[in-house]
């Protein structure tokens, strides 16, 4: 039997090493990215409203209501349905429990059904968007998602009728 030994050269050594550091660096980065959200970045009054613009809403020039808020750590039914709510729309508010957050909300002028009193929220954290929702303020509104519901298209009032 023949066995032969090859010895690893000070720069094959360090290239592994540094190769190494990089997978990691990048999956600490992938993990990080992931828990907290990647969510559109809304850190100024233009870039959100060009946001809601792009999603084909008319809205006030400036926001009606900016909140502070903080995502409760423990959730009761109401933020397991608004965060089922988020998932359809490739958002999560898992990854924000126990963080502050501020809440924008906008007068929406050009609802489909002329509707009146109907504002679009945006939950922003960090700058970044974590949340949103189109609502009517009205008693009995309605909540769907930030993209103009298609004709036909259930919203929380309809589900709960």
């Amino acid at each position: 039997m023949f066995v032969k030994t090859v010895k690893m050269g000070t720069v094959v050594r360090t290239l592994g090493i540094i190769l190494i550091v990089m997978i990691i660096i990048l999956g600490a980065v992938y993990l990080f990215n992931r828990s907290t959200g990647g969510g559109a970045l809304l850190d100024s009054e233009e870039s959100r409203a060009e946001f809601l613009e792009s999603l084909g809403w008319r809205i006030s020039p400036e926001p009606l209501d900016v909140r502070q808020v903080v995502i409760p750590s423990d959730w009761n039914e109401v933020y397991e349905e608004y965060n089922r709510l988020q998932l359809q729309q490739g958002l999560d508010l898992d990854g924000y429990r126990g963080k502050g957050a501020e809440i924008y909300t906008y007068e929406i002028y050009n609802y489909q059904d002329g509707r009146q009193n109907v504002v679009a929220n945006l939950v922003i954290c960090e700058g970044r968007l974590i949340a949103g929702d189109v609502c009517c303020t009205e008693l009995g509104g309605f909540m769907h998602g930030l993209l103009p519901p298609k004709e036909g298209e259930l919203t929380f009032e309809d589900e709960a009728g």
